[in-house]
């Protein structure tokens, strides 16, 4: 766990540098952008949706008596638009993610590595295309999970648990990728991957934890039509500041392991040969 913690420290360090923390400025005009559109054209039919559901189905009735049971009668009116806001929550992350890895993983990888690693080669291992489907093969079995986990959040201490691990996975998936794509050649990507699976998850989780505050932002939205603007546009920033800090995370790791590799790999094959004459 060394290699964790000092990849850590030195994430902490990059982000206090003043064009990492600039590096969320666009991707948050943009996110804001897409989002302000999104919400304005498609909230309210997409609660209206869910409250013809839930009539049409008497899930009002079932519903209350389950918030009852677990001393949450205070969610009955909310119920509906923060089942809205947290089925648009995936949606959030999946735009702050790719923004983050077109907008701002290039400079993370040029600052990085240009302090820090100069000595490493770039392989060019990964490419736009690989990075947009690890980024949406990814997204659709996270979705796919979400939604089945979806009525376990309304047990207390549960969704403290799951989205954590859940984001943890995705952002492990995702921003290995891009982390080790300019520098690392294909086979030394798939061997880092495997070798350092639970690291580069732990890492993930670490920081899905802190992704928790914003979510909870986002849909505290709910709770205030007037702060509502305020408070997504909050979100939104600090999930991008957490996906920098994500980013320069992955990256500080994932090139130190690069660089062991080749140092290991060019000991190996410098390391005499004992031929066997019998």
């Amino acid at each position: 766990m060394i290699p964790v913690f000092s990849s850590l420290a030195r994430a902490l360090y990059s982000q206090l540098h003043g064009r990492m923390l600039l590096l969320t400025i666009l991707p948050f005009i943009a996110a804001v952008l897409i989002w302000g559109g999104l919400l304005w054209a498609g909230l309210q039919p997409l609660i209206d949706m869910l409250y013809s559901g839930f009539s049409d189905y008497d899930l009002f009735r079932s519903s209350g008596q389950l918030l009852d049971k677990i001393g949450l009668t205070g969610l009955k009116t909310l119920l509906v638009p923060l089942l809205a806001m947290w089925l648009l929550l995936p949606l959030m992350i999946l735009t702050a993610l790719v923004l983050v890895g077109f907008l701002a993983m290039p400079a993370i990888n040029r600052h990085v590595s240009s302090r820090y690693y100069p000595q490493l080669n770039a392989r060019h291992g990964g490419s736009l295309a690989g990075s947009l489907w690890v980024s949406f093969s990814a997204f659709a079995l996270f979705l796919l999970v979400w939604l089945i986990t979806l009525p376990l959040n309304l047990i207390p201490l549960a969704a403290p648990l799951i989205q954590p691990l859940l984001w943890g996975w995705l952002a492990s998936r995702v921003m290995s990728y891009d982390a080790l794509a300019h520098h690392a050649d294909e086979e030394e990507r798939k061997k880092i991957l495997q070798d350092h699976r639970m690291p580069l998850l732990f890492i993930g989780v670490a920081t899905g934890v802190m992704g928790a505050l914003p979510g909870l932002m986002w849909l505290g939205g709910v709770m205030s039509v007037i702060f509502f603007p305020i408070l997504a546009a909050a979100a939104i920033w600090m999930y991008l500041l957490i996906l920098v800090f994500s980013g320069l995370w992955f990256q500080h790791y994932c090139l130190a392991a690069l660089a062991k590799l080749r140092e290991s790999s060019a000991m190996d094959a410098a390391s005499p040969r004992i031929i066997d004459l019998n």
